[in-house]
């Protein structure tokens, strides 16, 4: 009996989108047929993926924009154009098509030509094209990595389809053979919002790594701190989180990992006195196999997500997950989302309220001049994640979902 076909689809490069890699190596590593469909924007991103998919059990096929060819680089202008005017009229007319954003038709079209008997949605492009899907009688699942029309700031939100995010989003959730979300709160908001089946939860937790900060000795140096994501930009948390460590006593220092615009990196400097300054270091982005290690040279690992928008509250960030894995001590914002892993998990850091500095510089201080307190939490912050917080314990729950999506009959739309 040949193995069943899945096509997971995103519009994110796989080194972008981790939850996508995931899920496609722990279906393929149950001897599920998976073929992940991805859009290709730029060289560095395609490079990485290459380097990623080496050894992973299944395939990957490309929707490709990347500049490379003339022909390419026509189709890459043309794309461009589309979404960039669609963005316009979104913005100035209030009018709304799925090309604002981005490849919408193409990838559509392209997920059409590649039948398979269970489709998963991730991204919004792809979550927009679940409903031509299921009303072609596709079986389909969707993943809600984010509550992609209660996200962004307002003034980006303006060129945003947020309606038509609103839309699919609802049809979805009442169509699809199963929808997962990424925490308790996600879930719970999603049900209540559009009254729907709460969604399985599958967190963005990560396979245990084998080292850890907790493998070497605490050390005399100031203690460490790491922040990372793919951008180092505004709406993170991190104006609010200098104001309070650059009143610290306590000698520290902060490292960002991630591409920073020049002029965002002035900014933060500028919020610091001229001698806490150098203590600030920027770190270039590292291929995703080289994270875990990466992040385990530092001492703690800040996950400030503000409570705004509503999906920044619900949700819970790759990074205290990864944090945790490798033995750091972490400092994160008092989110629904991440409040719900730091009451399972008191004793690995501190959960914080960004906005009032004064009692967080009093938080970092306390934590910074107790060594054997900051070990501690790096030993809690380990133990949680070999015990609660680790892919090992989300795959079976998506194994489960995806073998009852597949015997259960397709939903027929009148």
């Amino acid at each position: 009996m040949s193995a069943k076909k899945i096509l997971i689809l995103t519009a994110s490069h796989l080194c972008r989108n981790p939850r996508v890699v995931k899920e496609a190596a722990t279906l393929g590593a149950a001897r599920y047929d998976v073929t992940v469909m991805t859009v290709s924007m730029q060289d560095r991103f395609e490079r990485l993926d290459l380097e990623l998919m080496r050894g992973l059990p299944f395939q990957r096929t490309v929707l490709n924009y990347r500049p490379t060819t003339p022909r390419a680089r026509l189709a890459n202008l043309v794309q461009r154009s589309a979404t960039w005017g669609a963005r316009l009229l979104c913005r100035t007319l209030n009018v709304e098509t799925a090309q604002s954003l981005g490849p919408a038709r193409a990838l559509l079209n392209f997920a059409r030509s590649h039948p398979a008997d269970l489709t998963i949605a991730h991204t919004e492009i792809p979550m927009w094209a679940t409903q031509s899907l299921i009303n072609d009688g596709r079986r389909v699942a969707v993943d809600v990595e984010d509550w992609y029309s209660q996200d962004l700031m307002f003034a980006d939100r303006r060129s945003r389809p947020i309606r038509l995010l609103r839309s699919a989003e609802d049809f979805v959730l009442h169509h699809a053979a199963y929808a997962s979300a990424t925490s308790d709160s996600m879930a719970d908001a999603l049900a209540g919002a559009y009254q729907c089946p709460r969604p399985i939860v599958l967190r963005n937790t990560f396979p245990l790594q084998p080292h850890s900060r907790v493998d070497r000795p605490a050390g005399d140096a100031p203690p460490s701190f790491i922040w990372f994501s793919q951008t180092v930009g505004p709406g993170r948390g991190l104006e609010l989180f200098f104001s309070a460590w650059a009143q610290t006593r306590q000698p520290s220092r902060v490292h960002l990992l991630g591409d920073i615009r020049a002029d965002y990196r002035a900014h933060l400097l500028s919020r610091l006195p001229a001698a806490r300054r150098a203590d600030v270091s920027f770190i270039p982005l590292v291929p995703p196999d080289d994270l875990p290690a990466k992040l385990a040279e530092f001492d703690l690992g800040l996950a400030l997500e503000p409570p705004w928008p509503r999906n920044r509250d619900v949700t819970i960030s790759n990074k205290i997950f990864q944090y945790m894995n490798a033995g750091l001590a972490v400092i994160a914002t008092d989110t629904a989302g991440q409040s719900e892993v730091l009451h399972a998990a008191p004793d690995c850091g501190l959960l914080i309220q960004a906005h009032e500095t004064t009692r967080l510089t009093g938080q970092l201080d306390a934590l910074l001049g107790d060594r054997a307190r900051l070990r501690a939490c790096q030993f809690a912050a380990r133990t949680a994640a070999a015990t609660q917080f680790n892919w090992a314990h989300a795959a079976p729950r998506l194994l489960t979902a995806v073998d009852r999506a597949l015997s259960a009959p397709i939903v027929q739309l009148v």
